[in-house]
């Protein structure tokens, strides 16, 4: 059986119309959608069409239609014509958000998640920009206590990443100072994959007859670089998540997945450039009625992120894209240093 043109139409209005009121779509409230212009056993004969391609379902027997999840993905594919840019009232909205936004990466990647939950009304999570080149530019040794240091990187894309070390011995402040420049001479600028057991006993012997006792600080430093190439995913606006009564289940499911940052992050960059939707059916382990509006982001020097939308599959789609993408626009250009100061 073909999909031909009434069809799309009939499963192009089911969406809308399932979209605005969550409800169930019959016969009667879908010919009013096309000003009586097609009678109700029409539509019906389509609506069961429909269904047996698999694009729809019945809930119950008596009631109307739902799409599918194969259905949406029909949608999405074929049918979805995101509105038109923002205005320019929208687009002065959003840059005096972003103006007035932290811009150290991991601040203005969870600032910008939780601007977007707060203005779209759906939950958000964003990564931080990431490269396979990604690396540490600057160490710095705090002493914070008789046998504590604080070990402070600056990475290659501006992000400031901390670990504490502890000793079993005296730390001086001449310590942390020599620390510092072992570091810096040795350890900055070196790709993750370059960190051996061997890098980090040369810069242990340049500390003489200390260099065993200082190590824990090396050590901190060495995990701060391996970290430094992992993005890291910030979620916000979990309460809009509970405004949907079909999705009120999945929520310790979606809490536990943002727990690991790597996993999380792959989930919600897309593949490509373009604005991508991933539905919960298509994942390894389904989260049935949940989808992810994902947008990458360019920081500049080869680094992207992603920023990504989740909601129910009935998230008003088309509205939303270019809202994402001028999100994701602005997102790249402040992580970048390119982003222009709030007229206001």
């Amino acid at each position: 059986m073909a999909m031909d043109d009434r069809k799309q139409r009939v499963l192009e209005a089911i969406v809308a119309l399932y979209t605005q009121g969550g409800e169930p779509v019959g016969s009667g409230l879908l010919c009013q959608y096309f000003d009586m212009a097609v009678s109700s056993a029409t539509l019906r004969n389509e609506m069961a069409a429909l269904t047996k391609l698999g694009l729809l379902e019945q809930p119950h027997t008596s009631a109307g239609r739902v799409p599918s999840a194969k259905g949406y993905r029909y949608y999405l594919d074929n049918l979805m014509r995101p509105a038109p840019g923002l205005s320019a009232r929208q687009k002065a909205e959003i840059d005096h958000i972003f103006a007035g936004l932290d811009y150290e990466p991991e601040r203005l990647a969870a600032g910008a998640a939780a601007a977007l939950a707060d203005y779209s009304g759906f939950m958000v999570a964003a990564t931080t920009p990431r490269a396979d080149d990604l690396c540490i530019a600057h160490y710095e040794v705090v002493q914070v206590g008789r046998c504590t240091a604080a070990v402070l990187a600056v990475t290659s894309a501006g992000g400031v990443r901390t670990r504490v070390a502890r000793l079993e011995t005296d730390l001086t402040s001449e310590d942390a100072a020599l620390l510092a420049d072992v570091l810096n001479r040795g350890l900055t600028f070196v790709a993750p994959a370059d960190l051996t057991g061997a890098v980090l006993a040369n810069l242990a012997a340049e500390l003489g007859q200390r260099g065993q006792e200082l190590y824990p600080v090396l050590n901190a430093a060495a995990a701060l670089l391996r970290e430094a190439a992992r993005a890291r995913t910030y979620p916000q606006g979990l309460q809009y998540l509970m405004r949907w009564p079909e999705l009120t289940g999945l929520l310790p499911r979606v809490l536990k997945l943002f727990t690991d940052d790597e996993r999380a992050g792959r989930l919600i960059t897309p593949r490509t450039g373009r604005t991508t939707v991933l539905l919960g059916e298509d994942l390894q382990r389904p989260l049935p009625g949940l989808c992810f509006m994902s947008k990458r982001y360019l920081a500049g020097g080869g680094l992207t992120g992603a920023i990504a939308l989740l909601g129910p599959t009935r998230m008003p789609f088309e509205q939303l894209v270019p809202v994402l993408d001028y999100f994701a626009l602005k997102l790249g250009e402040c992580m970048a240093g390119k982003a222009q100061e709030d007229p206001q």
